[in-house]
């Protein structure tokens, strides 16, 4: 899947301070941005501009980020893009459902610019399967945590 073409990545999010910083960090680094502003622009742009990765706030207009997870992980056509979850929801209880829902990665607001580069990084650069095996571990783990 790597090759010469930079990578698109489809940034979700309603408020447009964070449209723009995500924007300018990760054109900085070299990708390809979209933007959508609620759940329903987003599916339609996973559609229209099939993304390596979507960046995805939970609380949205029209369709939270939780639906736009379960559409997108349920479509066979769409299944295999990875959805990082971008949130200010911290809560264990939160976390666990998106992995649980097939989030590849959860990064909370605020977030280092930095960092965002690099889970973006990650997680393109991890193998399916292997993002299958880590989400699985990270799950018992939350699983164990939020047991105690």
């Amino acid at each position: 899947m790597l090759d010469d073409r930079r990578r698109r990545v489809l940034v979700v999010d309603d408020e447009p301070d964070v449209l723009l910083l995500c924007r300018v960090n990760l054109e900085f680094e070299g990708y390809e941005v979209i933007e959508a502003t609620d759940g329903e622009a987003a599916l339609t742009a996973v559609r229209a501009h099939q993304p390596d990765v979507v960046l995805l706030d939970v609380m949205l207009p029209r369709r939270d980020g939780w639906q736009v997870l379960q559409a997108l992980k349920s479509d066979p056509d769409l299944r295999e893009i990875p959805v990082v979850m971008l949130t200010a929801k911290v809560q264990d209880a939160d976390q666990l459902r998106g992995w649980a829902h097939g989030a590849a990665d959860y990064i909370t607001k605020p977030f280092s610019p930095l960092a965002l580069s690099q889970v973006l990084q990650d997680v393109l650069a991890t193998d399916p399967v292997e993002e299958e095996r880590r989400r699985r571990l990270i799950m018992e783990k939350l699983e164990l945590l939020r047991n105690d």
